[in-house]
C-alpha cells in the first residue's frame, strides 16, 4: 500500500477506535443519571461499568488470535457489526439488567476493535514507519480516554438529548467507518492449513480473568478481605488462570503464546505495560471524581479541567511517534516518557481539596506526556520481536495485560478511596462536633452532595479532595516498577521489514558477510 492508501485505511481504522474507546468513557459521568433513570442499586451502578471491562479485557488475546488465523479485514468488519448493534440495544435498555447484559456485548466489541486495529496497522506498516503513524494511534486513544467524561458531562446536561446519545452517538460513526474500511482497506488474505483455535486455552482464560475482576470489584465492600468469599473467588481464579497456563503450554496454536511472553523484551514491555494502563484509566477516573466531588465542579467544567493530560499526550505521542521513525530507536522515549510520568504522579500524589488548578495542570500535563510517549511504543517494542504471523496474538498479550493493569488498578485505587474517604468524613464530623449517625450514613452512601447540609457537605468534598491524593502516591509507586522494567529493555533498532527474515535468508545474510 502507499502511503495514500495507507493514510486512507487509516482514517476508518482511527475512526472506529475513537467509537470504540469512547465507549468506555462517555458513560462515566453520565452513569448517576443513567442508573436513576433505570430505578438501579449501586451494585448495579458498579456492574454497568465493569460487564463491559471484563468482556473487553478477557476477550482480547482471543481476538488477536483469531487474527493471525482468519482474514483481518472480514474480523474488523464483524467486529464492527457485534459494537454497533449492541450500542443501538444499550441505547434502549428498558432497565439496568437489560443494560448490564448489553454493555456485556458491547465490551467484545470493543475489545477486538482495540486490538484489531493495532494488528492491521502491523499487517500494513514495517515497524520503523509503525512509529508515525502509531503516534496518530495513541493520539485517537488518548482523546477518547480522557475526551469521553467531557463528551458524556455535555450530552448529560443537554435536555434534548438525554443519557441515551451516550450510546447512540457511536452508531453513525460505525456505518462511516464500516464504509470507509470497505472501500479502501486492502490487506491480503492469508489462509493456513491445519488451522486450530485454542477454545479451552480461551475459556479457562476468559473464566480466570473475570472471577479475579469481580472479587477485585467487591472484595473490601461486600465481604472482608479474608472471607469464604476471597478464599472461593481469588482461589478459584488463580487455579483457573493456572490451568489456562498448562494448556497454553500444551495446545499448537494457543491464545496467549508462552513462548513469546516468556522472552525478556516482551515480559519487561508488558510490565511497563501495566503502569502505563494504570495511568490511563486511573487518571481520568479518578480526575474527573476529584474535580466534581473534591472541588465541586460540574460534569463539564470537569472534562475540560482534564485538557491539560489531553493535551500532553495528543503532543507527545504524535512528536515521539515522528521521531521513532526518524530514528528506528524507542527505548529512549519510553525511559523519558515513564520518568516524566513519574513526575506527574509524583506530583498529583501532594494534591489535596485546596490545591492551586495551574499545580494540578501541570502534574496532569506531565502524566499526559509520559502516557503518549510510552503506550504505543511499548507496543511497538513487541511488535518488532516477533514474526507477521504472531503479530497479533503479540500485540493482544501486551494490550490484554495493560487492560487487566488498568481495570485491577482501578479497582484497587477505587478501594483505598473509598477507606480513606470513609476514615477523613468520621473525623471531619468529630472535629466540627457533629454526631457521627445519619448524616455521616447519608455522606458515606451518596454522592449527592446537593441534599446534605453545608458543614457536612465541606466535610465530604474536603475528605474526597484529600484522599485523591493518597491514590496517587499508589500509582507512584506502580509507574516506578515501570520505569525500572523498561531501563532493562534490550537496546535495539526497529526493523524496516513488515516480517522477519526467515532463518534461510539469515544464513545467506551472514555468508555474504
Amino acid at each position: 500500500m502507499t502511503h495514500r492508501q495507507i493514510l486512507e485505511a487509516l482514517s476508518g481504522l482511527l475512526l472506529v477506535l475513537f467509537v470504540a474507546m469512547l465507549s468506555g468513557t462517555i458513560v462515566s459521568v453520565a452513569l448517576p443519571q443513567i442508573i436513576g433513570a433505570l430505578d438501579g442499586t449501586q451494585s448495579q451502578y458498579t456492574w454497568v461499568v465493569t460487564a463491559s471491562l471484563l468482556a473487553s479485557t478477557a476477550s482480547t488475546p482471543i481476538w488477536g488470535k483469531l487474527a493471525d488465523l482468519f482474514n483481518k479485514k472480514l474480523l474488523l468488519q464483524i467486529a464492527i457489526v457485534i459494537f454497533m448493534v449492541s450500542s443501538l440495544a444499550c441505547g434502549f435498555a428498558q432497565n439496568t439488567g437489560q443494560l448490564i447484559a448489553f454493555r456485556a456485548v458491547q465490551g467484545l466489541g470493543m475489545g477486538a476493535l482495540q486490538i484489531l486495529a493495532q494488528v492491521v496497522i502491523a499487517a500494513m506498516i514495517s515497524p520503523k514507519e509503525r512509529g508515525r503513524y502509531n503516534g496518530y494511534l495513541g493520539a485517537v486513544m488518548a482523546v477518547a480516554t480522557v475526551g469521553g467524561p467531557l463528551l458524556g458531562g455535555l450530552i448529560a446536561d443537554t435536555s434534548w438529548l438525554g443519557w441515551r446519545w451516550c450510546f447512540f452517538i457511536a452508531v453513525p460513526f460505525t456505518i462511516a467507518a464500516f464504509a470507509l474500511l470497505a472501500k479502501t482497506l486492502h490487506i491480503p488474505t492469508v489462509r493456513r492449513s491445519n488451522v486450530s483455535i485454542d477454545y479451552w486455552g480461551a475459556t479457562l482464560i476468559a473464566a480466570g480473568v473475570s472471577i479475579l475482576l469481580i472479587w477485585v470489584t467487591f472484595v473490601g465492600n461486600e465481604f472482608d478481605w479474608l472471607s469464604w468469599q476471597t478464599a472461593a473467588l481469588a482461589g478459584g481464579g488463580v487455579v483457573l488462570l493456572a490451568l489456562a497456563t498448562w494448556v497454553e503450554s500444551a495446545v499448537k496454536e494457543p491464545v496467549v503464546p508462552l513462548h513469546v511472553i516468556r522472552r525478556r523484551t516482551p515480559a519487561l514491555a508488558i510490565l511497563a505495560s501495566l503502569a502505563v494502563g494504570m495511568a490511563m484509566f486511573g487518571g481520568s477516573v479518578f480526575l474527573g471524581q476529584y474535580f466534581q466531588i473534591g472541588r465541586g465542579f460540574s460534569p463539564t467544567e470537569a472534562g475540560l479541567l482534564t485538557i491539560p493530560m489531553m493535551a500532553g499526550v495528543l503532543l507527545s505521542s504524535t512528536i515521539s511517534g515522528r521521531m521513532v521513525s526518524n530514528t528506528g530507536r524507542t527505548k529512549p522515549y519510553i525511559l523519558v516518557g515513564l520518568i516524566v510520568l513519574l513526575a506527574g504522579f509524583g506530583g498529583l500524589a501532594t494534591i489535596d481539596h485546596q490545591t492551586s488548578l495551574v499545580l494540578i495542570s501541570l502534574y496532569m500535563l506531565a502524566v499526559g506526556i509520559g502516557v503518549g510517549m510510552s503506550m504505543q511504543n511499548l507496543v511497538l517494542v513487541i511488535q518488532n520481536t516477533v514474526p507477521l504471523s504472531e503479530i497479533g496474538a503479540a500485540s493482544g498479550a501486551v494490550t490484554f495485560f495493560r487492560s487487566l493493569g488498568g481495570t485491577v488498578g482501578v479497582s484497587v485505587l477505587g478501594a483505598v478511596l473509598a477507606d480513606q474517604v470513609a476514615t477523613s468524613i468520621a473525623e471531619g464530623l468529630v472535629k466540627a462536633g457533629i454526631p457521627v449517625g445519619g448524616d455521616a450514613a447519608a455522606a458515606g452512601g451518596s454522592l449527592n452532595l446537593a441534599a446534605l447540609p453545608e458543614p457536612i457537605k465541606e466535610i465530604v468534598r474536603a475528605a474526597y479532595g484529600d484522599a485523591t491524593g493518597h491514590i496517587f502516591l499508589i500509582s507512584a509507586a506502580i509507574a516506578a516498577v515501570g520505569l525500572v522494567a523498561a531501563a532493562f529493555l534490550k537496546p535495539a533498532r526497529l526493523r524496516d521489514s513488515l516480517d522477519l527474515p526467515s532463518p534461510a535468508a539469515k544464513e545467506e545474510a551472514v555468508a555474504g558477510a
